[in-house]
């Protein structure tokens, strides 16, 4: 299986690529956010280049690792016929970046674009109010072998692109998915609108080709559609070639230039690329590659984390932050941007742990408590009583009560079921109301059974 991407993302900008009106179109009552621009009525001329969306564009590039043409950058038209494209033609740059890379993915290009609007075929309706919104186009080399593959980089893309600041992430994203198999014809899949979508596509895909080959058949060059409520993938149209879209130079739009200087400060500003981030969290704090890329998830998360490992030892704090703080994140359905917890909370959450205040096990038990809590780590340990660890002797005689109160468990440890020893943890858990070292209580527990 061969497979290329291209992926449509709405760039960050508070106005249209070439007109003054707002981007928050789905804010918005439909056609509302509209002008003579946006909808290309006759003697309207689109304004100069949104400056703010071209030098997004840019920063995504130089993310990607593209080279930056520092030729005359230039829009063209694109004219195909949709009810959606009140100008018969879409304005579309030629590559802004090239020769880029991401997870071994080679990127053929990176060029702006806007946005047509929104068209409802059941209904009949056109919405112009996303007419015009600046829009970025990754154009990958068809170097992906597998769906699994195009669903880890699309996944890596959004979040380069989640950190860029500079697009709108998944939310906005389409994708054009394009697959051949046994070097056969290359057939299209037009508007994926997710991650999930586009790897249950490539699925269906591959099995529609590999039964149509299989029985004598031949795949044909074509456009199709996925329909999401199906999961399956019906034709369209036979595939376009360039030659179809009559592609002209615009010439209502001035050509331009990317300066050294433009590309110098954007590099000095933008922030880190998460795949960076991921090799020198390794190289730089010790910690194993997939703790760093857990922690690299969100940007919010790898900030908070850099903060953390100023005061607290890096691994311990990346062992915590990935299985636990993690843990309680996906279980509530949060973000850590959205937890309420911050990284002075982590801190004194994690000094309590390392200074022997809490045990491991009341440490799960606060920081399940943690998000969107007025209280702080310490306060939450004192209202469940959990604060300070008790001592060896308690521990010994929490054992020695665990073990008289049930013999059945103690029997099943001897004949050789050594998950019973779990059972007699969480008694002496439970007499200790969770004070106790469970290390060192299963430590007990085998010398005084045995």
């Amino acid at each position: 299986m061969m497979c290329g991407l291209e992926i449509h993302v709405q760039l960050e900008t508070d106005s249209k690529l070439f007109c003054d009106c707002p981007t928050n179109y789905q804010d918005a009552p439909a056609n509302t956010n509209i002008c003579p621009v946006c909808l290309n009525q006759p003697g309207a001329k689109p304004h100069p280049t949104n400056e703010k969306a071209l030098e997004n564009a840019i920063m995504i590039a130089l993310m990607l690792n593209c080279e930056i043409d520092k030729d005359v950058i230039y829009f063209m038209r694109k004219h195909y016929d949709y009810p959606d494209l009140p100008s018969g033609y879409q304005r579309t740059s030629v590559p802004i970046g090239i020769n880029g890379e991401l997870n071994g993915i080679r990127i053929r290009e990176i060029h702006a674009e806007e946005d047509p609007g929104q068209f409802k075929p059941d209904r009949g309706t056109v919405n112009f109010n996303r007419s015009g919104i600046p829009l970025v186009e990754i154009v990958t080399e068809p170097d992906i072998k597998s769906p699994t593959e195009a669903r880890n980089f699309l996944k890596e893309l959004i979040r380069v692109l989640q950190y860029s600041g500079a697009a709108r992430g998944e939310g906005t994203m389409r994708a054009d998915v394009n697959i051949s198999i046994n070097g056969g014809n290359r057939v299209e899949m037009k508007n994926v609108n997710s991650i999930k979508g586009a790897y249950k596509a490539l699925n269906y895909e591959l099995i529609r080709q590999k039964n149509q080959l299989r029985r004598g058949g031949e795949v044909k060059q074509e456009t199709r559609a996925y329909v999401e409520a199906t999961q399956r993938t019906v034709a369209m149209r036979l595939k376009e070639d360039a030659d179809d879209y009559r592609f002209i130079t615009d010439p209502d739009l001035p050509p331009m230039k990317i300066s050294d200087e433009t590309i110098e400060r954007i590099l000095e500003t933008m922030p880190e690329a998460p795949h960076n981030k991921v090799k020198r969290f390794v190289e730089e704090y010790g910690i194993d590659e997939e703790s760093a890329k857990v922690l690299t998830s969100e940007l919010d998360l790898a900030i908070a984390y850099e903060e953390i490992v100023k005061e607290i030892d890096p691994k311990f704090a990346a062992k915590w932050m990935r299985d636990e703080l993690k843990r309680v994140l996906s279980y509530n359905k949060l973000d850590f941007s959205d937890s309420g917890i911050t990284a002075n909370d982590l801190i004194e959450f994690l000094n309590m742990l390392q200074s022997k205040e809490i045990t491991a096990k009341a440490g799960q038990r606060i920081i399940e408590q943690m998000p969107n809590n007025d209280q702080s780590p310490k306060e939450i340990a004192e209202d469940l009583g959990l604060l300070g660890v008790v001592k060896d002797d308690e521990v010994l005689a929490a054992v020695k009560q665990a073990i008289e109160e049930n013999p059945k468990a103690v029997e099943d440890y001897l004949a050789g079921q050594k998950a019973s020893i779990n059972f007699l943890v969480g008694q002496v858990m439970r007499l200790t109301r969770g004070k106790a070292d469970p290390g060192e209580t299963v430590k007990l527990l085998r010398e005084n059974i045995e």
